[in-house]
């Protein structure tokens, strides 16, 4: 049978509401995570900038750390409701998976919630603060709103460390029982799977708002606050960026153990070979690589540690088991080559910045730092596509179907479409806010009062 054949069997079993469910999903998740990103890792560059500010006394940093406090909560309003609809979505578009694992599973959502309001609580605190809390106790509050962010980002990537790797359960006569909620949320994959999407929200973030300021000085802003508010997110970023391919290689190291069907796509192994090649580029067609470079042995170097370890063929899986090798494969590769790019000019500014030479003063460097910001969040989606795509055609690997878990709602082409109504509108507010306020910034007004509010000639004219 060829894989046409099995594709055509397989579609005629699909349950109707399974392609919308799909599609739901991947809007959903692939807008909500770039935002987890700035919940994960602003607190953490403002509360550098705040106590800069305040034990160097540095106006620029104080100034910068405000602002950023202003913006976070913007884009934590959106994530907000972005986050909302993903709680409901996994019932609705995923009854299966939720009807039969949910008390397995349902522990770290509980969590999620409650470190989503924590944050929350000392975001709200942390803004109204200025000016109003002893400055010491104010530069405190960043500390739990940080760590409730970090908390959040792990409890949610505890579940899909679990769906690759589920445990905390067991099913007996097709019951699922001595159900074990800790166990699940502390699985064997969860430490590095969060340590890999922590290390990639400060190189995320770090990037995109080094290029900002990038961009301001390509713009003739060239003065200490930009200079100031490109260095600290970019020190992050180069951190996270030299650090991010070790936990990958680690991480990708329990791959072949636990999911030799992913490895095999992201290697584009179309048979067992040893010692296994580095593939670059190349597609998988009529079950022939083709338009591919090999680089030998790296392959079995790089996923296997070692010289003569051989990568796992796809001719070893049953096609029903495969995922769609090609998507995986290229989404695989950009995101490492995006990667290795974005550590190897981190590398290069600091050197540079060693031996005396600034970068900055170099609009070719401004330039590319501008696009760095969005070839980090290039870079994260294809991980995420790699990760989830590559898990396919297992929501729950080794042990439920993604067919098995969609429902019969063919309705929720609906719900996609006002989906995609919603998030674009929040888009296009989450802009015009953002930009809003840059531009009162740049002509000089720090506090900037509420549109619908009284304004403070008003209240000093008003009779007391």
């Amino acid at each position: 049978m060829t894989l046409l054949e099995v594709s055509l069997a397989l579609a005629t079993d699909e349950p109707a509401g399974l392609l919308p469910a799909r599609e739901q999903m991947a809007l959903s998740l692939g807008w909500h995570i770039v935002l987890a990103c700035f919940g994960v890792a602003l607190p953490t560059m403002i509360f550098v900038f705040h106590w800069r500010g305040l034990y160097r006394d540095d106006a620029v940093a104080l100034g910068l750390a405000k602002r950023w406090g202003k913006v976070s909560a913007v884009l934590f309003a959106i994530g907000a409701v972005s986050g909302t609809v993903l709680s409901f979505e996994m019932g609705l578009l995923w009854p299966g998976l939720m009807g039969t694992f949910g008390d397995v599973i349902g522990l770290p959502f509980a969590f999620e919630g409650l470190s989503f309001f924590i944050e929350a609580i000392f975001l709200g605190i942390y803004l109204y603060g200025w000016g109003r809390i002893p400055p010491k106790r104010h530069l405190l509050m960043l500390i739990p709103m940080g760590f409730s962010g970090i908390a959040g980002t792990f409890f949610i990537l505890s579940v899909n460390a679990w769906m690759n790797d589920p445990t905390g359960f067991r099913i007996v006569g097709g019951e699922v029982v001595d159900i074990n909620p800790w166990a699940a949320m502390f699985n064997d994959q969860v430490w590095l799977q969060f340590l890999h999407m922590w290390v990639a929200a400060f190189m995320v973030v770090g990037f995109v708002m080094a290029s900002v300021y990038a961009v301001g000085i390509l713009r003739g802003r060239d003065d200490s606050h930009h200079r100031l508010g490109f260095k600290v997110p970019f020190a992050f970023a180069s951190v996270a960026a030299v650090a991010q391919p070790l936990v990958g290689h680690v991480l990708g190291l329990r791959v072949a153990a636990t999911q030799p069907a992913k490895l095999a796509a992201f290697e584009l192994a179309a048979e067992t070979e040893s010692p296994s090649p580095l593939r670059i580029g190349g597609l998988l067609i009529d079950g022939e690589v083709r338009y591919n470079f090999d680089i030998p042995y790296l392959g079995s170097i790089i996923a296997r540690n070692s010289f003569t370890k051989p990568v796992q063929g796809l001719d070893t899986i049953p096609l029903e088991d495969q995922p769609p090798i090609n998507i995986v494969h290229l989404a695989f590769q950009g995101m490492v080559g995006i990667g290795t790019l974005l550590a190897l000019a981190a590398v290069a500014y600091w050197l540079m910045r060693w031996r005396g030479r600034d970068l900055l003063e170099r609009r070719w460097w401004l330039r590319f730092v501008a696009l760095a910001g969005p070839l980090a969040v290039v870079a994260l989606e294809l991980g995420w596509i790699a990760t989830e795509v590559g898990r396919q055609p297992w929501v729950v690997y080794g042990v439920m179907r993604t067919t098995e878990a969609a429902g019969e709602n063919s309705g929720l082409w609906w719900l996609l479409g006002a989906t995609v109504v919603v998030y674009g509108a929040m888009t296009a507010g989450a802009v015009v806010v953002l930009r809003s306020m840059a531009h009162r910034w740049r002509s000089g007004e720090e506090d900037l009062p509420s549109p619908y509010g009284p304004h403070l000639a008003d209240v000093e004219r008003a009779p007391r």
